[in-house]
């Protein structure tokens, strides 16, 4: 058995980046980008006003009150064609140009305008409520750097740019294969001896929310053939992930099975729970990842292990494991030798440290405590006996990519 670090490390190792293409703008939240997106313009493209009121002198408006002729008016989207004189104002309104000779706004709420003049009762200075030319951004600056997930922020960036189409990586295509005579698919026929298959549609959820795109091979009975078979849908992906039958058993077939097609496994065991089962390979220019069957140990897997493949096939650099501290809220026993994921609720501490509470049953085959978990807390291999209080580490869940 190897260590999870070394396993995750190992993976990523062999993986490549998926392809680019070039997506319109309305297309393009949640993709990693490929190539810096570069100001086409430069924003404001020249000295606008950031309030309603008066354009004017800030010297003619230094000692207030004063009263100042209103020479004409300005609303955004045109602009003033003459220069502002000595004792003239301008009415301007918000993200109108600042015509030439202003070099101040007066808000509208400190002045008062009467049979063509304005009062100005507040002091003018100079570059009070103007948005200089290039304030947000000017023409050719990098807006948003490549290997970056896209969210709508910087859609909306990309879009004040005048970019309307981007350059991203293609989202990760990944193949999903069930194996076993004992599972079935949900609303199917269930036989006496099977059960209902949930690997398939947790694990593609999983990918297309991390940014992948999912392609369901089906269940694979336990045969060679049918189990060869069925592979053949993987061609043209980026990654086959496999669940159930990795391990080296009678009935474990999808090791047997590939190697009849050249797979070559780098590793099949885990020195983790839930998870050991664990198998990584390449069938040919292929990377196969092989999930255990039982449905926790696979989404536990899929958090420690997919979710940085995907990651590193869409272009991201993977993230490392966010754990957080957390306080225990009951009392644990030593770990073995295996790095233990402990399904556990999160709740506010009083200190503000989370408390962390395992639930009592850990059996891998729990889909229920899964879905009541806030998180995993995690033991490292041999980790010592611990008190309700004692500060552990934790694995939130949240594998969902923000839009905003």
């Amino acid at each position: 058995m190897i260590p999870v670090e070394e396993a995750r490390a190992r993976i990523l190792a062999e993986l490549k980046t998926a392809g680019i293409e070039e997506v319109p703008l309305l297309e393009a939240q949640g993709r990693v980008l490929a190539e810096d997106v570069r100001a086409r313009l430069t924003q404001p493209p020249w000295p606008v006003s950031a309030m309603d009121g008066y354009a004017v002198r800030a010297a003619d408006a230094a000692r207030v009150p004063v009263t100042l002729k209103i020479a004409g008016a300005v609303p955004a989207g045109s602009s003033y064609p003459h220069d502002v004189g000595p004792g003239e104002a301008v009415r301007i309104f918000t993200g109108a140009p600042v015509p030439s000779g202003a070099d101040a706004v007066v808000i509208q709420e400190d002045t008062e305008a009467r049979d063509g003049q304005v009062i100005v009762k507040e002091a003018a200075r100079i570059g009070r409520h103007i948005r200089v030319a290039g304030l947000d951004f000017k023409l050719g600056e990098v807006g948003v750097k490549a290997g970056h997930r896209l969210t709508a922020r910087d859609v909306g960036l990309s879009a004040a740019m005048n970019v309307p189409w981007l350059r991203v990586h293609r989202r990760p295509r990944v193949a999903l294969l069930a194996t076993g005579d004992e599972i079935a698919r949900p609303g199917d026929p269930i036989g006496s001896n099977q059960i209902v298959s949930s690997n398939t549609y947790a694990l593609a959820a999983a990918i297309r929310a991390l940014g992948g795109e999912a392609i369901v091979l089906g269940i694979a009975k336990d045969t060679v053939e049918d189990t060869v078979a069925k592979v053949e849908g993987a061609r043209g992906t980026d990654l086959l992930v496999t669940t159930g039958g990795a391990s080296v058993g009678d009935h474990d077939l999808v090791q047997k099975a590939l190697a009849t097609r050249g797979l070559s496994v780098d590793f099949w065991k885990i020195a983790m729970r839930p998870g050991k089962p664990l198998m990584w390979g390449r069938l040919g220019d292929l990377p196969v990842l092989g999930l255990p069957g039982n449905p926790v140990s696979a989404l536990v897997c899929a958090l420690v292990f997919l979710k940085p493949a995907i990651e590193k096939l869409s272009g991201l650099d993977p993230e490392a494991l966010s754990l957080i501290d957390a306080r225990l809220g009951s009392d644990v026993g030593p770990n073995d030798t295996r790095q233990d994921y402990v399904r556990s609720t999160l709740a506010k501490g009083a200190d503000g440290v989370p408390v962390v509470t395992p639930f009592s049953k850990q059996d891998s085959s729990m889909m229920s405590l899964l879905a009541q978990s806030d998180g995993l807390l995690v033991r490292p291999i041999r980790d010592p006996a611990r008190r309700a209080g004692d500060l552990v580490k934790v694995l939130p869940f949240g594998m969902m990519i923000p839009a905003i």
